[in-house]
């Protein structure tokens, strides 16, 4: 049995959640993540190597982490994946691995995934109209993404689709979103546009919150049914009589869930975000690199988490230098 503890933080929440990025690089351009030339990607040598993030997750599991999400970048674009998830998944402590991807390579994949124990995918779809995803994406392969979407449901893997709602974009695909819950039992979430673009560019953040998006919604089934969100959920969910799956709204931009927030950030570079929009905390893979102990390295995490924002908005009141928010989701950790 490991020794265990429940960590929390300065505001009585409970932090038992680890979001890793494992790379920076991406296979997409979305337009709401990165620029449209790309990022300026950092070298490998400047990424947390497999054996650094094994060792952290190992440390963090002693303190309470007990949940995982893999996310990029694109997680399967860095070679030696599957090896680290299946090492991972074996970490005493860790009781879920759970992996986001836009699916545009996973598909083959699948069933190893299955074997090593991954929990849940969370699958990126933000059109199922193969025009409107080029121009979203800027790559045309949306095929390949819907081959990943059936494999997963075909080897009862859970399945969530995160579709992130766009200005001018990819509004008209909300309806045909939810039409998948009648007959996948998948969870399809909308989330709300944040400002990591890459550039700080301003689409209309707010013009699609979640109260509009709900408001669509039941434009076509007005018997939406609110049911029980789980256990620091994010998103708020709706069920439609006689449907497989479920529907849930993310307010990432409108911030309504950080009072229950149990979840830190690593970015691919080793930066601590206790949460999503400050400017990180502390850069662990310098510490790892210039010797500290397991001990000095659990003093640094426990450190950062009595000194946490207590939501979204104070946390971005907070940044260094007062800068303000314009990094690529691809370099925090989507």
């Amino acid at each position: 049995m490991v020794e265990r503890n429940m960590l929390y933080d300065n505001h009585g929440r409970v932090i038992n959640y680890l979001r890793l990025a494992v790379t920076d690089r991406c296979n997409l351009r979305c337009f709401y993540c990165m620029p449209e030339n790309g990022i300026q990607y950092v070298e490998k040598s400047a990424l947390l190597s497999y054996e650094e993030m094994i060792r952290l997750i190992t440390v963090l599991a002693k303190l309470g982490i007990e949940k995982i999400r893999i996310t990029g970048g694109e997680p399967f674009v860095r070679k030696g994946m599957m090896k680290f998830l299946a090492t991972i998944c074996q970490i005493p402590g860790i009781r879920a691995v759970h992996l986001t991807t836009n699916g545009t390579v996973t598909a083959p994949l699948i069933p190893d995934l299955k074997k090593i124990g991954i929990k849940s995918v969370n699958l990126s779809i933000d059109s199922l109209d193969q025009q409107r995803f080029f121009e979203i994406t800027r790559r045309d392969v949306l095929p390949a993404v819907m081959e990943t979407f059936h494999a997963l449901l075909k080897h009862n893997i859970t399945t969530k689709i995160n579709s992130v709602v766009m200005n001018g974009k990819n509004t008209d695909d909300i309806i045909p979103m939810v039409q998948l819950t009648k007959d996948y039992p998948v969870g399809v979430r909308f989330i709300e546009e944040m400002p990591f673009n890459g550039s700080g560019a301003d689409h209309g953040l707010s013009l699609w919150n979640h109260h509009k998006i709900l408001e669509k919604i039941k434009t076509v089934y007005p018997d939406l049914e609110k049911i029980p969100d789980p256990d620091f959920s994010t998103s708020t969910n709706y069920k439609i009589p006689g449907h497989s799956g479920t529907v849930g709204i993310i307010a990432a931009y409108s911030r309504t869930f950080c009072g229950t927030c149990n979840r830190i950030r690593l970015t691919p570079t080793g930066l601590l975000k206790t949460c999503l929009y400050d400017s990180g905390v502390f850069n662990v893979k310098d510490f790892l690199r210039a010797g500290a102990s397991d001990d000095e390295i659990r003093a640094l995490f426990l450190n950062a988490l009595g000194h946490r924002a207590k939501d979204g908005f104070e946390a971005e009141k907070n940044r260094r230098g007062g800068q303000f928010v314009s990094e690529s989701m691809a370099t925090i950790g989507g």
